[in-house]
């Protein structure tokens, strides 16, 4: 063979490797392409949509596929005890699925060991404060919920400083309860950001903390509320998972109303007189951030919109990953809109800062650690899991 049939021959070898370069290249960018890629999300519960928290967060999920151009389905798995979880986990992973969600700080360390296992897996566990670069598919997200009730405060704050001018309570019975779930830093961070927001409109507020030691327990939660309206409380909030304290309110038989706050769920339809406003995470804007990530192969936080810590992200109301709900019009007082509309922007734009004032808080685990609010202590500076608790001495009480 002569030299020039082997140039003739080499140059169809290459002409036909580029065309197939190219088709390759112009099919795995073409819309075809994207409309054939599926990915599969699986989404795994300690509860079910009974309760307000995982109705919340599973509603956020229902939404992971309607932004973008991700495609691909859900899988929810509601109810699994923590001594099931793993197997789950397990479970999902061996049969392929590409992006794994948990709800729950309790999953998180064994969430975490099963991601060691399948590094071709991403798994993002909402809440939790163990996110760790060495183990790259594994992510943890939170919103900066503590924003969100810090707003609901300054509204319940308003509505006692009413009371009080209306002679319907005297300043020392302006007094907030909370039904606590557990003696933990988000808990502590939730009900520490909404006295505080109660203080900014009523200086003479005090709060009455009761914990009962679960997330979700309807009768225990009532029950809980109905002790601290007994107590003196005229207004009850809670981080609990179900409508109790709600319902206590409303059906509450005092010489004064008893105001409710909400969180997850807006408890108007079970408490139309009590209720005042609420707050929520949108959990969907991360979800959908991370299903469009893992359908592109890209890292999951260059695709969140908030802050990012590694593999670790939170976002609060100027991000959209915290919600109000609406003020209710039968509990609301003239000007409540304007004074909640104020609030949210000074908090977007970083002027209020809620963890501040003339206020010491003590460890409860050690009191001999404790934070002086005169500089502000700043919430999520360093991770998304709240990370304030102090317990705010001579003005919250707590009851374990």
């Amino acid at each position: 063979m002569n030299r020039e049939v082997q140039n003739i021959i080499c140059a169809v070898i290459a002409a036909v490797v580029a065309i197939g370069l190219f088709c390759g290249a112009f099919y795995r960018y073409s819309p075809d392409y994207w409309e054939k890629k599926h990915i599969t999300a699986a989404v795994v519960c300690n509860g079910d949509k009974s309760a307000p928290y995982t109705a919340n967060f599973v509603q956020g999920a229902e939404q992971m596929w309607s932004s973008g151009s991700a495609a691909g389905t859900t899988m929810t798995c509601y109810n699994i005890p923590l001594d099931r979880a793993e197997a789950v986990l397990t479970n999902l992973a061996e049969d392929g699925t590409n992006l794994i969600i948990t709800n729950s700080y309790e999953y998180g360390e064994i969430a975490k060991r099963v991601a060691e296992r399948y590094p071709d897996i991403q798994f993002c566990c909402a809440t939790c404060d163990n996110a760790d670069p060495s183990v790259p598919n594994y992510h943890t997200f939170m919103g900066e919920i503590s924003q969100g009730l810090y707003v609901s405060g300054v509204v319940a704050g308003a509505k006692l400083s009413e009371m009080i001018e209306q002679g319907i309570i005297t300043p020392e019975q302006a007094v907030v309860g909370y039904v606590a779930a557990y003696p933990q830093a988000e808990t502590i961070s939730g009900y520490t950001a909404f006295l505080l927001g109660v203080r900014s409109q009523c200086e003479t507020a005090v709060m009455r903390v009761k914990y009962v030691h679960t997330w979700s327990n309807y009768a225990l939660e009532k029950k809980t509320a109905e002790e601290l309206i007994a107590e003196g409380c005229v207004v009850i909030s809670h981080d609990t998972d179900t409508a109790g304290s709600a319902i206590a309110c409303e059906n509450a038989e005092m010489p004064y109303p008893v105001y409710h706050v909400g969180y997850n769920q807006d408890m108007v339809s079970v408490a139309p007189t009590a209720a005042l406003i609420g707050t929520r995470v949108d959990w969907s804007l991360y979800m959908a951030a991370a299903a469009e990530a893992v359908w592109q192969g890209e890292p999951i936080e260059s695709h969140v919109k908030g802050k990012v810590f590694v593999n670790d992200a939170s976002g609060g109301l100027a991000e959209g990953w915290v919600r109000m709900f609406d003020l209710n019009s039968v509990a609301a007082s003239p000007g409540m809109e304007e004074l909640i509309a104020d609030t949210v922007t000074g908090l977007k734009q970083g002027r209020i800062q809620i963890f501040q004032g003339d206020y010491t808080g003590v460890d409860p685990e050690n009191p001999s650690d404790t934070c002086d609010l005169n500089k502000a202590y700043v919430e999520h500076a360093q991770r998304s899991a709240p990370s304030f608790h102090y317990v705010l001495r001579d003005v919250i009480t707590v009851e374990e």
